[in-house]
């Protein structure tokens, strides 16, 4: 009897210990699928921090992933407006790789000439905590001062960021749109009442459809419309390649 109730007692205690086992093991996946549910729904649309140069052995240019929109001549364009190639650049003006690529561009513009035309659309990235104010700043310079402005404006504030959100700072604003021959008075009103955040964030969201999700992606387009699409801070040398067999 007494060895009856011992093969019992062990018998009721493996199945608590099975039991127990496996309400921990359901425990752990019910808390890593949690975990992994946060992650998606906190990350979803989430664009890339910078799109990172392409890898050797990757191909420089590829086919953009929706219709970007068309260039239309009151936008912000340098070099010939009626040049063969356009190349159309969604930038950011705190992100590193952006500041590392301006000056490509401005190779590539001394190397063709009229041969081709850059243009210039916001993509300010949302952990980039001034990227949002500067494309905006951007914007009632051109608006104030006219393209010229701009491009002085963008090649001081790339020239002056120490990028990565916070690089040049919101206060340096106005006294830069004065250095490049804006009315600051006229420019801080602009700024503050928020006039182009709206301009700025439907630009982004033409990016989007045309398959941007990080800085800076150009889009260089031939005269018939063609378009190839090229991520990251691209050595010149890729973009030489493809402009040559555009322009052939």
């Amino acid at each position: 009897m007494t060895e009856q109730r011992s093969l019992s007692s062990i018998f009721q205690l493996n199945q608590q210990t099975i039991l127990v086992v496996g309400l921990v093991i359901a425990s752990f996946f019910i808390g890593s699928l949690y975990t992994k549910n946060q992650f998606l729904e906190k990350n979803a649309g989430k664009p890339a921090q910078a799109a990172a140069p392409q890898q050797d052995g990757q191909p420089a240019a590829q086919a953009p992933a929706g219709k970007i929109k068309e260039v239309s001549n009151d936008e912000r364009i340098r070099g010939n407006k009626n040049a063969k190639v356009t190349l159309v650049e969604y930038s950011d003006f705190e992100c590193p790789f952006c500041q590392k690529f301006h000056p490509i561009t401005l190779e590539l513009l001394k190397t063709y000439g009229d041969k081709i035309r850059l243009v210039f659309r916001d993509y300010p990235l949302p952990f980039h905590a001034n990227a949002q104010k500067e494309a905006e700043a951007g914007k009632c310079i051109a608006e104030l001062g006219g393209s010229d402005a701009f491009w002085n404006y963008a090649d001081k504030i790339f020239e002056r960021t120490t990028s990565n959100g916070t690089g040049f700072d919101l206060t340096n604003l106005g006294p830069l749109a004065a250095e490049v021959g804006v009315n600051q008075q006229a420019f801080q009103e602009c700024l503050d009442t928020g006039k182009y955040a709206k301009a700025v964030k439907d630009e982004m969201a033409d990016g989007n459809l045309a398959g941007v999700n990080g800085t800076p992606t150009t889009f260089v387009i031939d005269s018939k419309g063609k378009t190839q699409m090229l991520v990251g801070a691209q050595p010149v040398d890729a973009f030489k390649t493809v402009i040559e067999q555009v322009l052939k």
